[in-house]
């Protein structure tokens, strides 16, 4: 079990906005400050108690009444690719990874804005200009990579930005071009991940938050077996197990604070 954090100076609460999952809801965040010293360990256990990163804060879901976006995570070593899955795999052996830098440039924007245009012309990020792009890849305090992949031609087809952590890898973002969907590039990227992952030898590659019933994160729950974080404990999400996103209290015998 992680540790308790008993450094609530660094902790702040946002104002309620609209819910960009479910409509008609509202969204709190409880935020951690990065900017820290020595914010990869302090990031790392943040991430075994459901937070997620965005620049240099860390960030988790303190709605009022809802615990609909549930943390996910992979272990691994048990991790078994679907029939699906292994073709995805096979059917993008011909692209190239490559790790770099968190640096962010005007290819990777060009991308990122067609995947926006494609498949979030309606989300928060839709409007995002090419600083705003830089400053997401850019602004960081941890540990933090780039993820392209290209085809044998050189043409830029997807990118991860990936922050490794003490006991995995976390999925802070992933974009594709949706121009060649017979790849189900969004799956490969996920499948590389996981193979990185176990590469590095860590136990788990955590992919965010799963949200019951939203057909954009209904992906994350088809690795199996995935875990997810309920009252403070990381349990095995089963097929068609019903879960209650009514939230009663925040984390429930959670050692956060």
């Amino acid at each position: 079990m992680t540790p308790p954090l008993r450094n609530p100076q660094f902790f702040y609460t946002t104002t309620a906005q609209p819910c960009p999952y479910l409509p008609a809801r509202m969204e709190r965040k409880i935020l951690a400050d990065l900017a820290v010293p020595d914010a990869d360990t302090l990031h790392s256990r943040l991430s075994a108690t459901g937070f997620r990163r965005s620049h240099t804060l860390a960030y988790a879901p303190l709605c009022e009444g809802c615990s609909a976006c549930i943390p996910i995570r992979l272990p691994v070593a048990a991790f078994t690719p679907s029939r699906t899955q292994k073709r995805i795999w096979t059917r993008n052996a011909d692209l190239t990874a490559t790790l770099l830098p968190p640096v962010a440039t005007s290819e990777q924007y060009d991308l990122f804005r067609q995947y926006l245009n494609a498949r979030h012309a309606d989300g928060e990020m839709a409007n995002m200009g090419p600083r705003d792009y830089r400053i997401m890849v850019e602004e960081t305090t941890v540990d933090t990579q780039i993820i392209e992949f290209r085809t044998p031609e050189q043409k830029l087809v997807a990118v991860s930005l990936t922050d490794p952590l003490a006991d995995g890898l976390s999925a802070v973002d992933s974009f594709y071009t949706p121009q060649q969907a017979t790849r189900s590039l969004g799956v490969y990227v996920g499948l590389f991940l996981v193979h990185q992952t176990f590469l590095l030898g860590r136990p788990y590659l955590y992919l965010g938050y799963w949200i019951p019933g939203s057909p954009k994160m209904a992906y994350k729950s088809s690795f199996r077996p995935a875990e997810i974080l309920r009252q403070d404990a990381w349990r095995t999400l089963e097929p068609n197990q019903p879960v209650n996103t009514e939230r009663h209290g925040l984390y429930p015998d959670a050692p956060l604070f």
